[in-house]
């Protein structure tokens, strides 16, 4: 275990999700306080600033961590990269909605070094659920050319970060298909962006007035490896695409990407394992070069009955959603 010499800790708490029976959250521990933006100005060098401090930190690995949560605690222990998980059941039936949580960092003496708060999020049991990519999907990020993806990335902050025309009003169709208009439709944004940039992620929702929903981002990285940032393997998004839809079996999904890296064959293959609970899919078609394999990729899902639309703009997507019932 770790030894905690270091007065200043950190404990970060993502967004969790589930509900009574299967709750889980994750989050880092890290030693000192990690960098957080307070201002959102169109200052280039800023920018770069407070990307590469994103990227300067210390996750405290092996150390002793507890979750709180109503009357329940639970141990656990950070892994390699100070990352930590729980997954419980609660003892009291949880209402939908968002639900605080705390996980305390504890050190040898079992003495509270550190705290932090988070939130659970518990969808209603809506009849679609909504499991989506982020770059290139919703956020332009240039995930195919080095170098237009980190100068974006540089170069703009949460705020002026552009999203796709129409992805807006189609998320927001989205969470309200089939439900009232008080209880909204799950959404789950799994991306290969990574834990580094959740704060920035989540202002950027805020800001456009997308969908509040959980995040399962990519493992946390180094200063070192900041030029290989957005890049994960292609097992790690699918595993935690599964996750989600087994956390929710009674829920059918709705699965939304792009053919940029890998969306299409993961989607197929997530299709494929679990037939019966894929409403439709959605890729969108950021690379003409690719459009190709992804239709080949797409054609491979063996139940018909999941509509597909490969589409290059919103509006497309808007009207196939219509079209299919999807949205009204």
């Amino acid at each position: 275990m770790s030894t905690m010499n270091n007065k200043s800790y950190t404990v970060k708490i993502y967004h969790g999700y589930g509900h009574t029976h299967n709750l889980i959250v994750f989050g880092h521990v890290f030693s000192g306080k990690p960098f957080t933006r307070k201002k959102y100005g169109k200052n280039v060098l800023f920018n770069i600033y407070h990307i590469i401090r994103l990227f300067f930190i210390t996750p405290l690995p092996a150390v002793k961590v507890r979750l709180l949560w109503n009357n329940q605690s639970f141990a656990g222990t950070t892994g390699t990269d100070g990352f930590f998980k729980f997954e419980w059941q609660s003892d009291k039936e949880v209402a939908a909605g968002w639900h605080p949580v705390t996980v305390e960092l504890i050190n040898e003496k079992e003495e509270i070094c550190s705290s932090g708060e988070g939130k659970i999020f518990v969808p209603h049991l809506t009849q679609f659920g909504f499991i989506s990519d982020i770059d290139d999907t919703v956020l332009v990020s240039h995930s195919s050319s080095t170098f237009k993806r980190l100068r974006v990335l540089f170069t703009r902050n949460p705020r002026t970060r552009k999203a796709f025309q129409d992805v807006v009003t189609h998320y927001q169709l989205l969470s309200q298909a089939h439900t009232e208009r008080d209880i909204l439709n799950p959404f789950f944004y799994v991306s290969s962006s990574e834990w580094n940039l959740y704060n920035d992620l989540n202002e950027f929702f805020k800001h456009n007035d997308l969908p509040k929903g959980a995040f399962l981002l990519n493992e946390i990285k180094k200063w070192h490896q900041l030029f290989k940032t957005g890049k994960t393997k292609h097992h790690g998004k699918l595993i935690r695409v599964a996750r989600i839809l087994d956390a929710f079996p009674k829920q059918r999904f709705v699965l939304l990407g792009d053919n940029s890296q890998s969306d299409p064959e993961i989607y197929a293959t997530v299709a494929n394992k679990y037939p019966e609970r894929i409403a439709a899919i959605y890729i969108r078609n950021i690379n003409e070069h690719n459009r190709a394999a992804a239709e080949d990729m797409l054609a491979s899902v063996k139940n018909k009955k999941i509509a597909i639309c490969l589409f290059t703009d919103n509006e497309e997507a808007i009207k196939h959603s219509k079209a299919i019932g999807l949205i009204v």
